[in-house]
């Protein structure tokens, strides 16, 4: 009953959706290893406040992104992402070379594949269900996410301090990875002053800080997860209460 060639396309992609979403998840997973490894890398070698999460979110927005250009005209052009402009001319190149080619990635050498790899080496069970939660954006709803939970009277642990109470020292990311549903709020310039000012951190420049609630903490530390470890440290969380005008901005 429509006559609009453009709102018919539209329901059948509506209804395809989310299989093609599926599929897309499925490849994202087979190259997920890289990302991690790398982001984790980035946080070692620039700081502890940087989340490998974040990291590999933009990373996986960017490939979408530059997968638009396989469909692309010949005379829209898709816009790049801010931090992609100071990319090296030749790398720019090899995108533009493969875009022309209809292939996403380069011709791969013999061997076994990225995704069959990833499987053999670390096994199918625990580890795809781990590689979801990475490549799934983080859910803000929920009871953690219960803006009635932020009191006057709710002490905070800056998510470095949480990390290494739970054993997470030398992976400080890990803890987001780990467990994305957890409420967290990451501290804005404002924030970082007044933090800095009474001594809940040093001062860390650009770098990301993240404050996550003591109890959520805790309940974590007391699962069955981490209660029988030996790396549990709960006195390097350090509680804290924030001023009211912060705390309304975390309800927000």
């Amino acid at each position: 009953s429509f006559t609009d060639p453009s709102v018919s396309m539209e329901l059948l992609r509506a209804v395809l959706q989310p299989s093609i979403n599926e599929e897309i998840r499925a490849v994202f997973n087979k190259y997920m290893k890289f990302f991690q490894t790398a982001a984790i890398n980035v946080r070692d070698n620039v700081g502890e406040e940087v989340d490998p999460e974040q990291l590999i979110q933009e990373t996986c927005r960017s490939c979408l992104e530059q997968a638009k250009l396989l469909f692309s005209d010949g005379k829209k052009v898709v816009p790049r992402l801010p931090h992609e402009q100071a990319v090296p001319k030749r790398a720019r190149q090899m995108d533009e070379e493969l875009s022309r080619r209809g292939s996403p990635i380069p011709k791969k050498r013999k061997g076994r594949p990225p995704g069959q790899s990833l499987l053999n080496d670390r096994g199918v069970s625990g580890m795809a269900a781990w590689k979801l939660k990475v490549s799934e954006p983080v859910k803000r709803d929920g009871p953690k996410w219960d803006p009635s939970r932020l009191t006057e009277t709710t002490t905070f642990v800056l998510g470095s301090r949480a990390n290494k109470a739970l054993g997470m020292g030398g992976t400080r990311g890990r803890l987001y990875i780990k467990h994305p549903h957890l409420f967290k709020y990451a501290a804005d310039p404002q924030d970082k002053h007044w933090l800095t000012e009474q001594q809940h951190m040093r001062a860390i420049g650009g770098k990301m800080a993240y404050l996550l609630i003591e109890e959520d903490i805790r309940d974590l530390a007391a699962s069955e997860d981490y209660r029988d470890s030996g790396d549990l440290r709960l006195e390097e969380l350090k509680p804290f209460i924030p001023p009211a005008w912060m705390t309304e901005k975390m309800q927000k």
